[in-house]
């Protein structure tokens, strides 16, 4: 379970560094890198949108086992 959590972190931060990039300077590094529209790029952005949605699972049943959710 230690790899996936290293493997989620690093997708978010590949994402979040490339979403800042946009916002900051209408640059995207994974289009850059694998080609606008490419299979490879949607799949990196599909892999950085599950590990989101896998995070914010993980961060809800966290929560719901606290003290303080009850």
């Amino acid at each position: 379970m230690k790899v996936l959590g290293v493997v989620v972190l690093l997708l978010l931060v590949v994402g979040g560094l490339n979403w800042g990039s946009v916002g900051l300077f209408d640059y995207n590094f994974v289009d850059e890198m694998f080609g606008a529209e490419s299979a490879v790029a949607r799949t990196v952005y599909v892999l950085v949108g599950l590990a989101a949605a896998y995070k914010l699972i993980w961060w809800v049943a966290r929560w719901a086992n606290t003290p303080e959710a009850k």
